[in-house]
């Protein structure tokens, strides 16, 4: 049972963030310069993206020692996840992954 409360809030968390990136990319394209600089717009924002990037760092850190510990699953694809998709689909994709039937 959470296991698939885990995939299901790992596809929620791919398709949120994307309806955001989709908008933006469709306004300015794939601009990575402009959308690194759109990231600190002001203090709000910033205190929110600086939560996430220490959020996913912790996350990472968690996994590589996991898996040196339990032999868990290899990091590298959630890493992937989670640069490219984000936190919100990394972390339940994670959970989703290590969660026993």
């Amino acid at each position: 049972m959470l296991k698939n409360v885990y995939l299901g809030l790992a596809i929620i968390g791919a398709v949120v963030p994307y309806l955001f990136f989709w908008d933006f990319m469709g306004e300015y394209g794939i601009d990575i310069p402009l959308f690194l600089s759109m990231l600190f717009p002001n203090d709000a924002a910033g205190g929110f993206v600086a939560d996430l990037l220490v959020s996913s760092a912790v996350f990472w850190v968690f996994m590589f020692v996991k898996q040196q510990k339990e032999n868990g699953p290899k990091p590298w694809i959630f890493i992937a996840l989670n640069v490219t998709v984000g936190l919100s689909c990394a972390l339940p994709a994670y959970l989703y992954a290590i969660e026993e039937e």
